[in-house]
């Protein structure tokens, strides 16, 4: 077969061409191009041709970069097709069903305005259009436009429950039961679809139809047994349904749902003599909601923040609506109902849902842990009074350490030093103490419970050898001797605060206040001094660097104190008194640093400049 030259040329061109598509899409793809020998063309030879014309040599083949512009990335590609989807068939979709339903409006409008359509056949024409839209969104369905389908089911279940609203508040053409009892049956309706569908969509639609039922048949009557317990049969089924169904969210919806009517229900009727069945309905939606955490670890991907969330904020509104209506009875009540449902959150975090996700479990616990703490500490000043509050977190933060030293959590051991943390803020901002007497006075009752919690942290930090307990057992030593310089500082003052009251005026008032003042300066310096001597002798009985370096830095204050201060402030007789008190006890601890008590300098490697020195 003789091949002639043109058909040749045109048969490299394109085998050119093809070569250039094939790199264009490699480069586009990411794929490396196998390198190959391109293949040898021999020139054909014909049989009747005395001589072979040979074709001109074919310039090697080099692929043409494409443009820039050419080509596209496949993200972005993908991106755009993405949107050009979800316009498409989303947007559209529901942008065509709100014109139709626009449309349907303005006709229905125009045929009531005009009489042609009366009450009754307003109300049927709204059921069976809804009715048959929900029909014809199977069709849809079953040709895989699902989700065309669900609008479309929407908007039938929507005008379903608008035209029952509509047969009983506007043209009151049927009572209110059996509105309630055709609701009911479109809520359980939909979500036998949702359970034959698997739709959690269908799902949220019948819940949020559920919820809207006792709104649209509100008549403004009080009816709070039937309300709540409609509520309450609703919440469980939610529970129910969420226990075989990965519907988490309608959970959320259902709490959400049941604040909504309760908080609309408490504001337009609640009074006091309703106490009693309202604390029993909203005690009833709490442990609904409560249980309800467990049953989303049991599911699988049951991890995350959302079992946390509906614990915490579950907690916090059954106890702000139990604060509201038991305060107005009795502190004392609601101080125990705290405690209570602090008892509560401590039994369920005894339970094991059987979790697939074992940290999710943990963090639960957790919560509920937080939760009796917080409940705990909330309590006490919800019952005590002044004083007493900061006493009961001091006692809070010892048990909540000992619990926590018991059990080894390191959590229990964080919500102890937050009570102490209140306490103590508390003591030094807050506290107002009336004493009468030195010492032995409430005031200093608080502040030797304060020391001895600090102690107590103190000791077991010391038992421990990681940094961070090192470190919260030091800023404990030094808490506890600042609080107890305080109290003391407190107590000094009061005794000439007392002296100067009793002075009464005359001629050597003015006299007799100096007098008190340079008295109490020196009492001041004199327990500087003496408290960083017993610093210093714990120090060296304890071998502790760490305290013996407070009472260095105390007794360096002191000596700043005396020879700035009392050499100019201080009588004669006070100034002496400073002096050789502070002489003498620089001198003791020196010599007990020259004696090397504590062999610090045996401690410490030989080297030739320590020698020469």
């Amino acid at each position: 077969m003789e091949i002639s030259q043109s058909d040749f040329d045109l048969l490299v061109q394109q085998i050119r061409e093809l070569t250039a598509r094939v790199h264009r899409l490699e480069t586009a793809l990411a794929v490396p191009s196998p390198r190959t020998e391109a293949p040898r063309t021999e020139a054909p030879q014909s049989e009747n041709v005395e001589s072979v014309v040979e074709p001109p040599p074919r310039p090697p083949t080099v692929p043409l970069a494409p443009p820039p512009s050419s080509l596209a990335s496949p993200t972005k590609v993908t991106e755009h097709l993405d949107l050009e989807n979800r316009i498409g068939s989303h947007w559209l979709n529901r942008i065509g069903i709100a014109a139709v339903l626009f449309g349907l409006s303005f006709f229905l409008k125009y045929a009531f305005d005009n009489r042609w359509i009366g009450p009754a056949g307003r109300v049927a024409i709204g059921l069976i259009a809804g009715i048959a839209v929900v029909i014809w969104s199977e069709w849809f369905r079953g040709r895989g436009y699902r989700a065309f389908s669900y609008s479309l089911k929407a908007v039938g279940i929507g005008a379903m429950y608008l035209s029952l609203w509509a047969a009983f508040q506007v043209y009151h053409l049927i009572d209110s039961g059996p509105a309630f009892i055709a609701m009911l049956l479109v809520t359980a309706s939909t979500c036998a679809l949702a359970l034959t569908q698997d739709a959690e969509i269908l799902a949220v639609f019948a819940i949020t139809g559920a919820f809207s039922t006792p709104v649209l048949l509100s008549t403004g009557v009080n009816r709070e047994i039937a309300l709540f317990s409609y509520v309450a049969i609703l919440d469980v089924g939610i529970l129910a349904l969420v226990a075989f169904k990965p519907w988490r969210r309608l959970l959320w919806l259902g709490f959400v749902g049941t604040l909504i009517l309760y908080v609309g229900w408490d504001v337009e009727f609640y009074t006091r003599a309703q106490l009693q069945p309202t604390l029993i309905f909203a005690s009833l939606f709490f442990i609904v909601f409560a249980i309800a955490p467990l049953f989303m670890l049991r599911q699988e991907h049951g991890a995350g923040m959302m079992p946390l969330a509906l614990a915490f904020v579950n907690a916090a509104t059954y106890f702000c609506q139990a604060y509201v209506m038991i305060t107005e009875i009795s502190n004392t009540a609601m101080a125990w109902f705290s405690l209570a449902l602090a008892a509560v959150y401590l039994a369920l975090n005894r339970m094991r849902p059987r979790s697939s996700d074992e940290a999710a479990e943990a963090n639960l616990r957790l919560m509920h842990l937080a939760l009796a703490v917080g409940l705990i500490t909330v309590a006490i000043p919800i019952r005590l009074e002044a004083h007493w509050i900061t006493i009961g977190w001091f006692i809070e933060s010892a048990v909540l350490l000992w619990l926590g030293s018991r059990i080894k959590s390191d959590l229990l051991n964080v919500f102890a030093i937050t009570a102490l943390v209140l306490g103590v803020g508390r003591l030094l901002l807050y506290d107002n103490f009336q004493s009468t007497v030195l010492i032995f006075n409430m005031r200093m009752l608080v502040y030797v419970i304060a020391i001895a919690v600090l102690g107590l942290i103190a000791y077991h930090a010391s038992k421990r050898t990681d940094d961070l307990a090192r470190n919260v057992g030091a800023v404990a030593v030094v808490a506890l001797n600042a609080l107890a310089l305080r109290g003391l500082s407190l107590e000094v003052a009061d005794y000439y605060s007392w002296q100067m009251t009793a002075i009464r005026p005359g001629n050597r008032l003015l006299a007799n206040w100096t007098e008190i003042r340079i008295a109490r300066d020196f009492s001041y310096s004199a327990l500087f001094m003496g408290y960083g001597a017993m610093l210093m002798v714990i120090g060296f009985w304890r071998k502790s660097a760490f305290v013996r370096w407070q009472a260095l830095i105390l007794i360096a204050l002191t000596t700043a104190k005396v020879f700035v201060y009392d050499t100019s402030e201080l009588d004669r007789i006070y100034r002496i008194l400073s002096f050789v008190v502070l002489g003498v006890l620089l001198l003791a601890v020196s010599f007990a640093y020259q004696r090397d008590w504590l062999k610090l300098n045996r401690r410490k490697p030989s080297s030739p400049a320590g020698d020469a020195t």
